[in-house]
């Protein structure tokens, strides 16, 4: 099962695809209870980051600023 929840490594990757960002694995650090960025991860999180930035590339759409 892929953990999905705001700041998991799948959020994140899937957020830096969204904001045009280029590839960097991490997780946390964006409010709430997501705690602060770590970029030390696991092969599997950042698997799942990866997995989250190919999803949205695929699957979701782009920031537009305009």
């Amino acid at each position: 099962m892929i953990e999905m929840k705001h700041g998991s490594a799948f959020d994140r990757g899937a957020a830096d695809s969204w904001y045009h960002r280029p590839k960097h694995p991490h997780k946390g650090g964006v409010g709430g209870d997501s705690g602060e960025r770590i970029e030390v991860l696991t092969a599997e999180e950042v698997w799942l980051y990866n997995m989250g930035y190919e999803y949205n590339e695929q699957f979701g759409g782009k920031k537009d600023w305009d």
